[in-house]
């Protein structure tokens, strides 16, 4: 609950989550020793070589101070300046003021460390030459110039350390990526073969990577040989079962053609037309899209066709709207029944039936609104069922039907990596059915 707020800045991708959990250990502890390095090398160590120094340039100018005149001040500059390692001139003019460069970080040190011990300096110079410390200070006999190497206060090459650590962890993070990136991969194939299977597609597919990977890849081998062997003796027993009805309603029809037409003969020719309708919406939910291959095609193109076979079965449909364009991949033959199904049942159930398309980047959405009675919100999980009538939803005295034809059209939406969503439709007052698929 505390952290939900961090899940809008982690990323969703596995590649990037993997990047994220890499380098978040590397930049931490990269964090952690620079910090302990600089407080310990820039400021302690800087501090304690100060200190050393110290002791020494205050104990010159301390006998600078003590001295009579000036000229005695001269001989103890002459006599200390080489044994203390440091080249003093007395009087000069130096720097007012402190200066060091931006990123010399130990030099704010050692101006602090050399004003707190020696009262009287008017100025410390880091940044003309960062090789020498130079350091004036206010004595009775004029101003103090002393200039000494900056090795005495501060470590050689002390970036060094940092440059290694920083290079080194570039170089293992490059590494470590290519690693990774290499064991992530089989997922992501797999991820793609399993999507892809989910929209109809079956890509060429090898396991590989980790153990884990290569056992979850055979295992989805094997559920996608299991269900395309399904589907092919789903189809092979449709085709005996098309052929096996289909004969005798022939004969039943053949035969009731040649007998008188009375009441009672006509009535058993509307059940033999009947018969065959339900069977053909039979074979249309089990055949599923087994009639035709995925294919790049123009989504108008389909749409306008179903609407074009709606108008010429006798109903009023119409072409509303079109949003967006780009060509779509799909199996035509059937999102083409789909949709006939659509605006089959929409204009059966209500007077007129309005299509519209919306193509964006990641999905084409086929929207079918009617002005007919409508689903209920609560029966429109239902309605989405197999072989379900909602009598006192829709109006049945309008048309016959099995209750497949949203079904079929739900399950082509699935096999396209989209979905079928049924809602109220806000213009026409009926039903909106939204037969989304995924791009």
């Amino acid at each position: 609950m505390t952290f939900r707020w961090m899940k809008a800045y982690i990323p969703r991708s596995l590649y990037g989550r993997a990047a994220l959990i890499l380098l978040v250990p590397i930049v931490t502890i990269q964090l952690v020793l620079s910090i302990t390095f600089i407080q310990r090398l820039y400021e302690d160590v800087t501090e304690q070589m100060t200190q050393n120094v110290l002791i020494e340039v205050s104990y010159l100018v301390r006998q600078i101070e003590e001295a009579p005149d000036p000229e005695a001040a001269q001989r103890i500059v002459a006599e200390l300046a080489d044994p203390l390692a440091v080249a003093v001139r007395l009087p000069a003019n130096g720097p007012e003021g402190d200066s060091r460069l931006f990123f010399d970080l130990s030099g704010r040190v050692v101006i602090e460390t050399l004003r707190d011990g020696i009262p009287g300096i008017a100025g410390i110079d880091l940044a003309s030459d960062d090789k020498i410390v130079t350091v004036v200070v206010d004595t009775r006999h004029g101003p103090l110039l002393m200039e000494f190497s900056r090795r005495r206060v501060s470590a050689s090459n002390p970036h060094q350390l940092l440059v290694l650590v920083v290079g080194v962890s570039i170089i293992l993070t490059i590494v470590a990526y290519l690693f990774l990136r290499n064991q992530l991969r089989p997922v992501k194939r797999l991820a793609a073969a399993a999507e892809a299977f989910g929209r109809g597609h079956s890509v060429p597919y090898r396991p590989s990577g980790a153990t884990e990977v290569r056992a979850a890849g055979m295992a989805f081998l094997d559920m996608r040989n299991r269900i395309e062997r399904q589907i092919e003796q789903r189809t092979l027993m449709l085709s005996g079962v098309s052929h096996d009805l289909r004969t005798p309603l022939t004969r039943l029809k053949l035969g009731l053609s040649m007998l008188d037409q009375d009441e009672d003969v006509r009535d058993m020719q509307r059940d033999v037309i009947d018969m065959e309708r339900m069977l053909d919406a039979f074979l249309d939910f089990t055949r599923g899209s087994a009639l035709d291959d995925p294919e790049t095609v123009d989504a108008r193109e389909v749409v306008e066709a179903a609407v074009a076979r709606a108008v010429r079965g006798g109903g009023q449909a119409v072409l509303h709207e079109v949003q967006g364009d780009g060509d779509v991949a799909m199996r035509p033959l059937a999102v083409g029944r789909a949709l006939d199904n659509l605006i089959g049942n929409a204009v059966r159930y209500g007077s007129r039936a309005e299509v519209t398309l919306i193509v964006t980047e990641r999905a084409a959405r086929f929207v079918v609104e009617d002005d007919g009675p409508g689903i209920p919100a609560a029966k429109r999980d239902e309605a989405l069922r197999p072989f379900t009538r909602l009598d006192s939803a829709r109006n049945q005295d309008r048309g016959t039907g099995v209750g497949l034809g949203l079904s079929i059209a739900a399950d082509i939406a699935r096999q396209h990596g989209g979905a079928l969503r049924l809602g109220e439709s806000a213009r026409l007052g009926g039903l909106r059915v939204e037969l989304v698929l995924g791009r």
